[in-house]
């Protein structure tokens, strides 16, 4: 599962979040820039949406 880096972008906007903020809410910057250029498992996805107030298939890839 990869994310989709436009929409990532877009729902960190609507959530007005950075990702200093989602470090914050727990998500490592590793994990961050790791899921930019890599698969990522769906819990991993899960985790990044639930702290931005998404659904998972809002962020991910087509």
């Amino acid at each position: 599962m990869k994310l989709d880096r436009e929409k990532l972008e877009f729902a960190k906007a609507r959530a007005c979040m950075s990702q200093k903020d989602l470090e914050e809410a727990g998500i490592p910057k590793g994990t961050l820039c790791r899921a930019m250029s890599q698969n990522i498992r769906p819990k991993t996805a899960g985790k990044i949406a639930k702290a931005l107030g998404v659904d998972v298939t809002e962020i991910i890839e087509d």
